[in-house]
């Protein structure tokens, strides 16, 4: 029988993998367990539309076989099996994945009894890391002839007839390798050994996985003794156990299963290497029953902000999986939530188009959504630190919800927003709210490109001289976040750069528009100076110790063009409508003053200084930076 060539890159890859690709060498009996599990999964899977299938549910198992004396294990499945062909396939190229092909021929298998494990391919190969000579035993369902695939690692493998494999399923037998000063590979010779390494990596597979294990013990003896008893004697006899829990993780009861346990199952089955923030366990019975549990991550995955992140949570129905990726349970709001829905009021056959309309899911996703924003604001209440370090890992996600969500989501995110209102302090719409004096009648908000800038916003002096607190609001979406929510309670949002503050009663404002109209010339020169620039320059009553400050009319804000300066492919033609507001006050309108009846050009240079200020001030860009260096040089 001729021996065949792995492919070049497969054969770099294995000698990779012999040579240990991953840290620990005896995560191989959890690859091939989880192969094992998938064989069986198809061939359960292929009993839902044939009949002929001689298994019902409860004759599938894993068993495993310890062989000191032959230095071997074996792992056997009753499942769908391999021919000749399928081991070419699956085994005759490394990162070739019969379970993940199988996958894509079936897209309804989410729908299906079938909840695919592992993948043949590279997760197979792991058993080199232990072993030198690897056989695979296996009879394909529907075949009467078996097949064998060996192999002793890179230099190649074989495929053959098997007729000695006459049961439908699949042996692997692994020879494991000698000891080594640097590895102890009998280590895995030990059963307690096998068994320990099954609970700790395999212990929520669905299928037993078995192994015969020695029992010893006293038992009577046919022959009695010298007064007529019975004797006893001590024997061994090998008895089958079964050595995983089989019940998954989330079915079982809190007093069963620790917090830490939760947490430590969620790092291995979502693949993060930090703890979650939190664990929610909900055992629903009624109308609609399901078991759930879900995890708030601490920090988002490197891909949470990307298209290639998939949200959604694993959806099952009585421990089998309907859909690996089920967006319908939680809203956008909550697409960081990862965990498990399993319900046996949903049927297997349920299609994606019919999930979206089905009403024991809508009830579902009403109460774990429920649940999740309950969780969040009990982690805000009790412990806000560890809130405020979770908001900084997915407040973006809560915000961008809002500006897309509808109405209802918007309220679903609201009490969950927090904002800076000082250098050491967040705060909810409602704590702002709640600390509002009684004559503060709106809640004012400032955006900025950081904190200091904001606290720093002339605009901002006005408002905090009245005691009232600003929100400071420095992530790009947060301006259209205010505009999202429009107000909080009966309170409306007020940007301290546009519109009336409200702060000055009609005397102050009265006294303020007639200085305006006494100096109108002056304005109306500096507007002149400025013609393209601004709309208007006005006397500003919210300005205290700056002289100028540029705010904006109309929908579009300086906050809104800043941000979409930022997109890139941006035109520049969304652009806001500036106001200059000068401070009367200010010993620097007394200069200009002045040169607007001495010197008309000294006063034009002046205003086109202040201008350049104000928009320095702002965080917006000056269009002719050498210019404007020329002017303040020129006033010197």
């Amino acid at each position: 029988m001729a021996k065949k060539q792995f492919k070049a890159e497969s054969k770099r890859l294995l000698d990779l993998m012999i040579n240990s690709i991953y840290t620990h060498k005896e995560i191989f009996l959890r690859e091939i367990i989880s192969n094992a599990s998938d064989a069986i999964d198809k061939l359960c899977y292929a009993s839902l539309t044939d009949e002929n299938v001689p298994y019902t549910k409860d004759d599938y198992k894993i068993k495993i076989f310890v062989d000191p004396e032959a230095r071997t294990i074996t792992v056997r499945d009753n499942g769908i099996g391999m021919n000749q062909e399928d081991m070419e396939r699956n085994l005759g190229v490394i990162a070739q994945s019969g379970s993940l092909k199988f996958k894509s021929e079936n897209e309804d298998l989410s729908e299906a009894d079938t909840s695919i494990i592992g993948q043949f391919g590279v997760g197979f190969y792991s058993a080199f890391m232990v072993s030198d000579f690897v056989t695979v035993k296996s009879l394909k369902y529907g075949e009467t002839v078996g097949a064998k695939w060996e192999s002793a690692g890179t230099s190649g493998y074989t495929v053959s007839e098997c007729p000695e494999k006459t049961t439908v399923g699949t042996d692997v037998i692994m020879h494991i390798k000698e000891d080594t000063e640097a590895d102890k590979f009998s280590y895995y010779m030990d059963k307690f050994v096998i068994r320990d390494l099954v609970r700790k990596y395999s212990d929520y597979i669905r299928w037993p996985i078995a192994m015969d294990i020695e029992d010893q013990h006293f038992t009577e003896s046919k022959e009695l003794d010298d007064k007529g008893r019975p004797k006893y004697e001590y024997v061994t006899d090998m008895v089958e156990v079964v050595m995983n829990t089989q019940v998954p993780i989330w079915q079982r009861s809190k007093s069963e299963v620790s917090d830490e346990e939760c947490k430590e199952y969620y790092q291995k089955m979502f693949y993060d290497t930090n703890e979650p923030i939190s664990v929610l366990r909900i055992n629903a019975e009624g109308s609609v029953s399901y078991k759930a549990m879900l995890f708030i991550p601490s920090v988002p995955s490197q891909d949470f902000y990307s298209r290639d992140f998939k949200p959604g949570l694993r959806l099952y129905s009585n421990g089998v999986m309907i859909m690996e990726y089920c967006a319908d349970i939680l809203p956008e709001c909550f697409r960081f939530v990862r965990g498990i829905v399993d319900s046996p009021d949903l049927s297997l056959n349920i299609s994606r188009e019919i999930l979206q309309h089905d009403r024991q899911l809508k009830v579902i996703s009403n109460n774990v959504t429920k649940k999740v924003k309950g969780e969040l604001i009990k982690l805000m209440n009790s412990d806000r630190k560890k809130y405020e370090e979770f908001y900084k890992s997915f407040g973006h996600q809560l915000k961008f919800s809002t500006v897309s969500a509808v109405q209802d989501m918007r309220e679903m995110v609201r009490d969950l927003l927090l904002f800076d209102v000082a250098p050491d302090r967040q705060c909810t719409l409602q704590e702002y709210v709640d600390n509002m004096p009684p004559s503060q009648d709106r809640i004012y908000y400032v955006c900025a490109d950081n904190l200091r800038t904001a606290m720093r916003m002339p605009q901002t002096e006005a408002v905090r001289g009245k005691g009232y607190e600003v929100l400071y609001l420095t992530d790009p979406v947060d301006e259209f976040v205010i505009r999202a929510l429009d107000h909080h309670g009966d309170k409306f949002f007020q940007n301290v750069s546009k519109g009336d503050l409200g702060l000055f009663s009609e005397e102050e404002k009265e006294a303020t528009a007639k200085a305006a109209e006494a100096e109108r010339d002056l304005l109306d020169f500096m507007l002149e100076t400025l013609s393209g620039q601004v709309v208007d320059v006005r006397f500003s009553t919210s300005l205290v110790s700056y002289p100028v400050c540029l705010s904006s009319e109309g929908q579009i804000t300086l906050e809104m063009e800043r941000y979409f300066r930022s997109v890139p492919g941006d035109d520049g033609s969304i652009r806001a409508a500036r106001v200059l507001e000068v401070n009367p006050k200010h010993p620097s309108m007394d200069k200009v003053r002045e040169a607007f009846k001495n010197d008309k050009a000294r006063c034009a240079d002046m205003t086109k200084v202040l201008f350049g200020q104000a928009s320095l001030i702002a965080g917006m860009p000056i269009d002719d930076p050498a210019e404007y260096t020329e002017l303040v040089c020129s006033l010197f």
